[in-house]
């Protein structure tokens, strides 16, 4: 009986793969090197379509895409482009959902079939990019940081789905941790319950986005990209565990924010945010914009940088991981 369970969640399994496929297409190159197992580092499009205004959003995305490729790896930006996902968007494809984000739908997990249903044009967030990224079979995804648990959830409940893909997808985000609006400690609390590894890159402590690191220790300190690649082969090919895991690099320094500006401003707009009713998935994109007019743009160059400092060590990790298949 236990055997021909097996059998049919394998039958199952490959289904599954088939039908992902028919919504799927693959930028040539990408395809190819998942295929060879050459290094590929999928990326996210909501910092296209909600995270940046035009043209900056566009000029950001290609910017990092060629941080990917100087650092040894192949970028594959993951977004929706109508109604079909798209795994390594072309520039053209980016342009199209950077000038028209304000029509594009923010794409977690539980948005992706509608979206493929309505034919519309999405931007992956960090659950709906994991998930993608994961059935594509890329292994190294990079983001500027993870949404976490908001402030106030005790009462709002309000906690991002990206705590939860963690907890079951395996994929290795790499990111300046968790953005500074939100509950850090509680955050880790939270991965530590879904049994995410909280890896921080030559830190013990948790980067907090703009501020390279918080009051909280994360869970492992790694020194070398080598030794991020042997975890997540060892976590993932060998052990099979279902889990994320994160690598957190802090922002360096010489483009982290002030502090106490930084504080003050998200203060600010948390309270700006409460007192004008913004719930569910506005939230974050009102925050972060917020905090971005209050700090005169210093949060908004602060992103762009820890952005691309992610993309290279996401790179250079991948190559890693690429060299252990050798």
């Amino acid at each position: 009986t236990w055997g021909s369970n097996l059998i049919d969640y394998r039958i199952d399994n490959m289904i599954s793969l088939e039908r992902f496929n028919e919504h799927l297409v693959y930028d040539p190159e990408v395809e190819e090197a998942i295929k060879n197992r050459k290094p590929v580092v999928a990326l996210e499009s909501t910092i296209i379509t909600h995270g940046m205004e035009y043209p900056v959003n566009r000029d950001t995305a290609l910017e990092v895409m060629k941080v990917v490729r100087e650092n040894g790896a192949i970028p594959a930006t993951i977004g929706i482009i109508g109604g079909k996902i798209k795994v390594g968007l072309t520039p053209e494809e980016i342009d199209k959902l950077a000038s028209s984000n304000k029509s594009c739908r923010k794409c977690s997990r539980r948005d992706i079939g509608v979206a493929i249903v309505k034919k519309e044009n999405g931007g992956t967030t960090v659950s709906g990019t994991m998930l993608i990224a994961h059935l594509a079979g890329i292994k190294v995804f990079v983001t500027g940081g993870i949404g976490g648990v908001h402030r106030g959830a005790e009462l709002s409940f309000d906690v991002s789905a990206d705590m939860t893909e963690l907890g079951r997808t395996a994929v290795a985000v790499v990111c300046a941790g968790a953005k500074s609006i939100l509950d850090i400690p509680k955050t880790l609390e939270y991965l530590e319950t879904q049994g995410v590894p909280v890896i921080g890159f030559k830190t013990d402590f948790f980067p907090e986005f703009f501020i390279p690191c918080s009051d909280s220790k994360v869970s492992a300190r790694l020194e070398t990209e080598k030794e991020c690649a042997e975890v997540i082969k060892t976590t993932f090919d060998d052990l099979k565990l279902s889990n994320g895991i994160l690598i957190t690099t802090p922002i360096p320094k010489q483009y982290a924010a002030e502090e106490t500006s930084i504080r003050s401003a998200v203060d600010k707009a948390i309270q700006e945010c409460a007192e004008q009713n913004i719930t569910g998935a506005a939230i974050t994109p009102f925050l972060l914009k917020r905090v971005g007019e209050l700090t005169g743009g210093e949060s908004a160059e602060s992103n762009v940088a820890l952005i691309k400092n992610n993309a290279a060590l996401g790179a250079r990790i991948a190559l890693e991981y690429s060299r252990l298949w050798a």
